[in-house]
């Protein structure tokens, strides 16, 4: 019953909404679209198989909001919200520091491999993806350099959650994870140079010590924390991960609302080439694996650590070159978008067992008849 209601609730206001949008009142319609996605994600909360894409949903209904009321995400009282985003990074790799261990990097003695492949794979699709689709946009330079940016990123933290649900090698996800991020504060920055250096000043020092400050230093205190004080202080392990989302979804606001006037010009057109991004690094990632003969669950592996990025870093990086309104708008839009094509593409494959997991459960079956 209360699925009902919450379903019939975001039915009436998307119908409101875009009847007044046909009718010349766009503006006036912010608060329906606002309360249509709030109804959508108390709804996907009452069912199982939709759960999953609340946050997302959540994130949405954020965008929305920033988009017809920037001015209470810009600034209040002279104090500029983007000040924030440098902090919240910070937090949310701390968050990420304390979810890892040593064991977590001993995947590079375990699995070589797969670790070299698509730690790899990774830095090389991606960014060049990014300069291939940036360069025939068509957009002004500093939004073309943020689809580049958003390439040239280290892996995020939510592929490993996407590898578990998709069957795939989560001790290689993590790894991959765990390595690239370490790897960033020099790949990134050369990448960046290499690819966007014509587009925007690239100074390869500075954004260095920025991802060191920003990653880290904050993994590193993480780590610590994980191996000293874990368990100690429960209320603080149980909250990093609400932290972490509400940063994540704290600072696509704050961009969004930034970026709002160059948004509606060129918004559609650049979600549909950040989704085509993301998914250029699914596809290349997989068959990446699959040129070097890895197993089914690893080719899945380094499909979702190509295709996923850590977009709070490239938010983070665009907002410390000060162009946190242009550059900052592709990673913006990323998130949102791999965190529900991620989703999917687990569900999929996660009703597709990898056929070593078939052939192993083979001689067992066997032995029951």
């Amino acid at each position: 019953m209360t699925a009902k209601l919450f379903w019939g609730a975001a039915a009436l206001c998307l119908l409101i909404a875009l009847g007044m949008a046909a009718t010349g009142h766009l503006a006036q319609a912010g608060p329906l679209f606002i309360l249509f996605f709030l109804s959508i994600a108390l709804a996907f909360r009452t069912n199982e198989a939709l759960k999953g894409f609340t946050y997302t949903i959540m994130i949405f209904a954020a965008v929305t909001t920033a988009l017809y009321y920037p001015t209470y995400f810009t600034e209040v009282n002279g104090f500029k919200f983007s000040k924030l985003i440098t902090p919240l990074i910070q937090l949310i790799m701390f968050g990420m520091g304390t979810s890892m261990g040593v064991e977590d990097f001993v995947g590079v003695v375990k699995m070589p491999k797969g670790v070299l492949i698509g730690v790899v794979s990774h830095f090389i699709i991606m960014p060049l993806i990014g300069f291939l689709i940036a360069s025939i946009s068509g957009f002004p330079p500093e939004i073309a350099a943020g689809i580049i940016l958003i390439g040239c990123s280290p892996n995020g933290m939510a592929s490993n959650v996407i590898s578990y649900l998709a069957k795939a090698n989560l001790a290689l996800s993590i790894t991959i994870t765990a390595i690239s991020t370490m790897l960033a504060p020099f790949v990134t920055p050369m990448l960046m140079k290499l690819y966007a250096g014509a587009l925007v000043d690239i100074n390869v020092l500075d954004m260095m010590w920025d991802i060191f400050k920003m990653v880290i230093i904050p993994i590193g205190a993480g780590l610590l924390f994980n191996k000293f004080l874990s368990g100690k202080a429960k209320w603080l392990d149980e909250a990093m991960p609400l932290v972490s989302m509400f940063g994540i979804g704290f600072i696509i606001t704050i961009i969004t609302a930034a970026g709002r006037d160059k948004l509606l010009t060129i918004g559609p057109a650049l979600i549909g080439l950040v989704l085509l991004h993301n998914l250029s690094g699914y596809f290349l990632g997989y068959w990446s694996g699959r040129l070097f003969r890895m197993s089914e669950r690893d080719c899945r592996t380094i499909a979702i650590e190509v295709g996923m990025q850590n977009g709070g870093l490239a938010s983070g990086l665009a907002n410390q070159m000060g162009k946190v309104a242009t550059v900052g708008l592709a990673p913006a839009v990323f998130g949102p978008l791999m965190n529900i094509t991620g989703s999917i593409l687990a569900s999929w494959w996660h009703r597709r067992p990898p056929q070593e997991d078939l052939a192993e459960s083979q001689p067992v079956l066997a032995g029951n008849v």
